[in-house]
This record gives structure tokens, sequence and C-alpha cells, in this order.
């Protein structure tokens, strides 16, 4: 007995969630911005290997997102033409990037981890990365609603990649709560930093996997697959 059809959603309910899907990318630029400059800013003043290694991921996950808005406003037929060629080689970009920022964030613990060097304070950490899992958790959530509506490759990828932001905001966390209430385990924020450095070189992997498929779809973080 076959499984009744799947009602598709009505030309104007589509192009409701595809503005939707439009306004989420460019929240989650605009997210990231925020996120990385703050991240950045504690990481200096507090010398955290980690908070450094995650405010630079946010960076490129501004520049992965705007990818995913330029692609999603062509979709709209808002008149930005589609170059699929162009969007390949900025996918791969995007993954060499996060493997060139992976191999520093493992260099960078390994140093802290030699030098026995513990960051001044784990609030900060705890903080953004706190309120990094409430605002990417929703995001991804919201996201995953509107791809599986639309039945759309590009925008499960998308929700894949704010999937990869929880991840990393996890481990941030988990490092962070650890030196707050042990301060005397001063290689926390080094182990971290380590475990980000290895979500972060597997994401770029697998971008520029991604990018170089003959069947290349496109979408954040090359995930369009």
């Amino acid at each position: 007995m076959n499984s009744p059809a799947v009602p598709q959603p009505t030309a104007d309910t589509r192009s409701a969630l595809r503005s939707l899907a439009v306004k989420l990318a460019a929240f989650t630029v605009a997210w990231n911005v925020i996120e990385g400059l703050g991240s950045l800013g504690f990481g200096l003043q507090d010398e955290s290997v980690a908070l450094l290694g995650f405010g630079a991921d946010s960076w490129v996950e501004v520049f992965a997102a705007l990818v995913v808005l330029w692609r999603l406003r062509a979709e709209a037929g808002q008149g930005v033409a589609l170059e699929r060629a162009r969007e390949k080689r900025a996918t791969l970009v995007i993954g060499v990037l996060l493997c060139v920022l992976a191999v520093g964030a493992m260099v960078g613990a390994g140093l802290q981890l030699f030098l026995a060097n513990q960051p001044e304070t784990s609030l900060p950490g705890l903080v953004i990365s706190l309120v990094s899992l409430g605002f990417m958790g929703a995001l991804w959530r919201a996201k995953l609603r509107v791809a599986r509506a639309l039945d759309s490759r590009t925008l499960m990828a998308d929700a894949a990649c704010s999937r990869g932001c929880l991840e990393l905001s996890a481990v941030l966390f988990a490092g962070s709560l650890l030196g707050r209430i042990a301060p005397g385990l001063w290689w926390a924020d080094a182990v971290a930093a380590l475990v980000l450095a290895l979500l972060i070189g597997r994401e770029g992997m697998q971008t520029i996997s991604a990018a170089r498929k003959p069947d290349f779809t496109g979408g954040c973080c090359g995930c369009g697959h």
C-alpha cells in the first residue's frame, strides 16, 4: 500500500517561506559578526586560544552565510544571477580558510599546553558560548523547518552548518565551564581549542570535498550534497 502523498505548499506559501529563509540567512550573518567581534576581542584580552578560534570561525561563517544569502536571493527571483562556477570557487576558498584556521588553532593550543599558560578568566567564553547555544539552537530549528517545508537541499545544507556552529558552541561552553569550576585545570582551554580545531578542520575538509564534486549544488559551507 502506497504512502499518501505529502501535500505541497502553494505558490504563495513557498514565496513566504523563501522570504523567511532569506531573513534567517541575513540574521545568521548579523549574529556571526557580533559573535566574531566579541569572541576575538575577549580572546585577545584574556589570551584564550579556544575563544580566539571560535571567533575566527565566526568570520569564516559570515563569508559562508553571505554565499548562501546570495544564492537564496537568486532563487527568490530578485534578479541576482546565479553563477555556479563562482559559487563553487567561493565554497572552495571557505574550505581552505577553515583548514588554515584549524591548523592555526592547533598550533596555538599546542603552544599553550607547552607553556602551561592559563587564560586570565573563562567567564567571557562561558557567556558567549551560552548565548550562542541559545541563538544558534533557535536558528537551526527554524532553518530546518523551512528547509523541510520547501524540500530544499540548499536550505538543508544551511541548517547543517548552523548545527555545526552549535557543536562548536557546546565545546567552548564545556571547556569554559570546566575552567570556571576548576581553575587548577589550566589545560582545559587548550584542550577545548584542540577539539574546536578538529571540528573546524573536519568542516573544512568536507567543504573542499563538496566543492570538488561534479554534481556540486552549492549551499553553506559547501554542504549542499
